[in-house]
């Protein structure tokens, strides 16, 4: 049975026996464990994982990929596939029974709030193995002081700590995409980094301070925090956003008036 990939649906799918055997490899699947695979497109990391013995749940929103692996894995006893979009899917209600181990190739239109999305269930999970766009993992994964670091370095580090694995090249899909892939690891913190009063505002400190990011604190940040609060804070007003630590944007965070918005996501096309 095959499949032709869908543009809509963000869809490229793995083919190289070396990259599905080295994200294996890195993974470590034992028996018994609770996994969720999410895009499992054609099955080429479902099967391995099966055969390693956990228990898997895979979500697909493609319904005639999910008749693919209905038909392709009927054998296996430890599977169970769910017809549904992973952007709504209820990832906590698959914890009863402990914390989960999260792994897919998402589609790089929707990584950054599909992330977001499963961040939301972090207390019922235990790590999580994503193909990425390489862009994005080194995003990511990038510190203070580098062009690369920005709101999604921050939020996410918030929330998980990261791990660049291996680079993937283009030609281990087919489709071949134009950007290079990237494998990352990311452990929800057991207990935040730093303290942070409101989520809310630190989103909006954040993201404030990326979206003019050549501009100095003193100017980018001057309608929420004024000058001498920066200073008793010991943090230099004339720094930019990228030179700027998670824990002090914490600190910065803590200081503001309470503000109201909805849960932290970015479009992947944001300068972050």
């Amino acid at each position: 049975m095959s499949h032709i990939a869908r543009k809509r649906f963000g869809q490229n799918f793995l083919q190289d026996h070396r990259i599905i055997d080295s994200m294996i490899s890195s993974i470590e699947a034992q028996p018994n464990e609770h996994w969720v695979e999410i895009g499992p497109g054609q099955g080429a990391l479902t099967e391995p994982l099966l055969k390693s013995g956990v228990k898997l749940e895979v979500v697909e929103l493609d319904r005639d990929l999910v008749t693919l692996l209905q038909e392709k894995f009927k054998q296996y006893d430890n599977l169970r596939i769910h017809s549904a979009d992973a952007l709504r899917f209820d990832f906590s209600a698959l914890a009863v029974n402990g914390k989960l181990r999260v792994i897919g190739n998402l589609p790089y239109n929707i990584s950054t709030p599909l992330m977001f999305h499963i961040l939301a269930n972090s207390a019922c999970i235990e790590d999580m193995f994503f193909m990425l766009q390489k862009e994005v993992v080194d995003r990511i994964c990038a510190e203070p002081n580098s062009k690369k670091y920005g709101r999604l370095s921050v939020m996410m580090q918030y929330y998980c700590a990261t791990e660049w694995l291996f680079d993937v090249p283009p030609e281990s899909f087919d489709p071949v995409p134009k950007v290079m892939s990237a494998i990352v690891r990311l452990v929800p913190h057991t207990v935040p980094p730093v303290q942070v009063d409101s989520l809310a505002n630190l989103n909006t400190v954040v993201t404030t301070a990326f979206s003019q990011r050549r501009k100095t604190l003193r100017n980018s940040l001057k309608k929420l925090i004024d000058e001498q609060t920066m200073l008793d804070l010991g943090i230099n007003p004339v720094l930019r956003a990228e030179n700027i630590s998670l824990s002090d944007f914490a600190k910065l965070s803590n200081t503001i008036v309470s503000v109201t918005q909805d849960t932290v996501f970015f479009d992947e096309a944001d300068d972050l």
